[in-house]
Parts: structure tokens; sequence; C-alpha cells
């Protein structure tokens, strides 16, 4: 029997490592590529050195250029709209599965890997993102633009692991947190190494009343009612880049029961349409409705209702509909009433 065989997304750390061996285990040939967004050649080293340590081939490419076109210039582009990026979910589809996919093609490997904690599921010859068994570590919600050819070559080696079960098998007990080309850096501050002026401007009422000063709207995120300027009691409750404004109010204001969602990944339309018992989740601070949603087709994107209203929204952030553990699509908040 021909060995089938995996192109694994690899950077060396513990999660792509645990996903190699699981790989190995159960009998693949696996080839690991580490996704050059950096140019950091210490990086590199380590990934091959890992890779070696594992006995797997190991392959790089340069996608520096396109990590800084597709991900980078449109987190300073939502900054500078003072909407609120979600560079990861914009990665996953862009950058990370879809060159895996590129090369698994180019190469002929059977089968994509990454070390993302998620399932995959198929139903009436539909793929679908599941949730993975460690809740405190489901990536899920980061994954619901891939594509229906993406899934049906994916293979998810940290489905049913436990990450406390997976650092206590490696002795180096690292792993990258966060948004990775920040390296650490407050928003602001890579903003600024980025050379985007960040002005001080007014904070002011939904009225237009003037009510204090800000210091540079990117370090303002929707439902924020502490920093520089916000009066007391206030939150922030909108960004207007053009005026360079921060707007306040109080924090009923930031309760939305109409949520308008574009640049949507669907799995079945008619499910999403007709089910239920769909509920949603928005990361960043606010709070996600507990209660289902209903949703209507609307041109160019979908109308979701909540019983439950959403708490503090922001436009940009992803939007993402769940059946159970089931993800059955998502897309971006571009407005709400």
């Amino acid at each position: 029997m021909t060995q089938r065989s995996v192109l694994l997304g690899f950077s060396g750390g513990i999660d792509s490592c645990a996903s190699a061996q699981w790989l190995i285990e159960r009998g693949y040939r696996v080839v690991a590529l580490t996704i050059d967004t950096t140019h950091d050649t210490k990086l590199l080293a380590e990934a091959e050195c890992k890779a070696t340590q594992l006995g797997i081939e190991w392959i790089s490419i340069d996608a520096y250029d396109r990590f800084r076109t597709e991900i980078i210039d449109y987190f300073i582009d939502s900054y500078r709209k003072g909407l609120t990026p979600a560079p990861c979910t914009r990665c996953n589809p862009l950058i990370k599965w879809h060159i895996l996919l590129e090369v698994a093609n180019r190469l002929g490997i059977d089968h994509i890997a990454t070390g993302h904690y998620f399932n995959i599921e198929r139903r009436d010859e539909r793929y679908y993102v599941t949730k993975g068994v460690d809740e405190s570590k489901d990536q899920s919600y980061y994954l619901w633009g891939l594509s229906q050819e993406i899934l049906s070559r994916a293979i998810t080696p940290m489905g049913n692991a436990i990450k406390s079960d997976v650092k206590q098998a490696f002795k180096d007990k690292s792993e990258s947190m966060g948004i990775c080309f920040l390296n650490g850096l407050p928003y602001a501050e890579f903003l600024r190494n980025e050379g985007i002026d960040m002005p001080d401007g007014d904070i002011v009422t939904r009225n237009g009343e003037v009510c204090g000063r800000h210091n540079g709207i990117a370090r303002y995120t929707i439902g924020q009612r502490r920093g520089v300027g916000i009066p007391e009691g206030m939150r922030v409750i909108g960004i207007d880049a053009t005026h360079n404004h921060i707007i306040v109010g109080e924090n009923e204001l930031l309760f939305h029961n109409q949520l308008h969602i574009a640049h949507c990944n669907i799995v079945d339309e008619e499910e999403l349409l007709t089910a239920k018992d769909i509920t949603v989740k928005i990361r960043g601070i606010g709070r996600n409705p507990q209660l289902p949603v209903s949703v209507e087709a609307t041109h160019g994107g979908y109308i979701v209702k909540t019983q439950d209203p959403a708490w503090a929204p922001a436009i940009g952030q992803p939007l993402v509909f769940y059946r159970n553990n089931w993800v059955i699509g998502g897309g971006i908040v571009v407005d709400f009433n």
C-alpha cells in the first residue's frame, strides 16, 4: 500500500512538533513546511533543526511580500479607518492554509495539516470546521474562512489533544501568543514604528459635544471605559477616523440586537437561513449572545437578529455561526443597529 503523505505547516513550536509526531505515529510521510513571513533566519534555522530532530523532511517558502500585503497592510489600514482588524482569521484562509494547499498540489502531496486545535466533520458532501476537544484552546473561531477545497484535504492532528498534556510532553514549554507580527508590541507602538501618524483629537458624545481629548484613536477599543480622556461613567461607543474623534456614551448604547455582516464564507446557505439553533461568537471584549439567532440574506451579506443582544461588537470583527460544535460559516461585521 502506498504511504499517504501530508504537508504540515511547521513553525517548530510545540503544537507543530506534536502534530508531526501524531502524523508519524499513524504512518504518514510528513513534509514540514515553514512559511517565512519575517525573513528571520534564526526562526527558519530553529524550525529546520526541530524537523531534523523529528526525522522529517523540511522545506520553506518565502511569503514575506504576500503576508505584508494581505495581513500587515490590511491591519494598518483598518486602524487608519477606525475599524477593528482580525488578522489571524484573515491569515488562515489567505496565507497559511492557502499556501499549504498550493505547495501540496505542486509537490503531489495528499493532505495538509497544521497545529490548530480543531476538527473537521463531513455531512451531505460538505465539510465543516468543528470545535476541538480542548475547549480552552479551541481555535475553530479563527478558521471559519477555510474553503471546501482546503477542508477536504486537511487533517487535524490536534483536534482531540489537550493542551496541558501537550505541554507536559515537551521540555520546551514556549509557544507563540497574540498577533505574531507585533512581537509583543502594543498596537499603537507598532503603528508608530510603521510611520503611522496618531494625532491627539477630541472625545465627543454622539451628539458631537466635546468632553475630552484622546491620544490617538488606535489606543481605544469599542466598550473601553478606562483610558486617556474618557469621562467617568462613559464607554467608547464609536471611532470616527474621518474626524479623528473617539465617541463615548452610556453602557446601554453598546447593546445591539441586529448586526450586518459581509465578506462571508457559508457552508450551506439554506441551513444558515432556516436552522433554529444557530448561535454566534464575536471575539474581542464583547459579550457573545447566548440565545439562538435568526439570519436573513441581504445584498452582499446577511442581517443577524439576536434575542439576546450583543455587547460592544466592533466593525471589522468576525462573527462566526455555530450549530452546537459545528461552524456553519462566518463574516465580518460591517454595521449594526
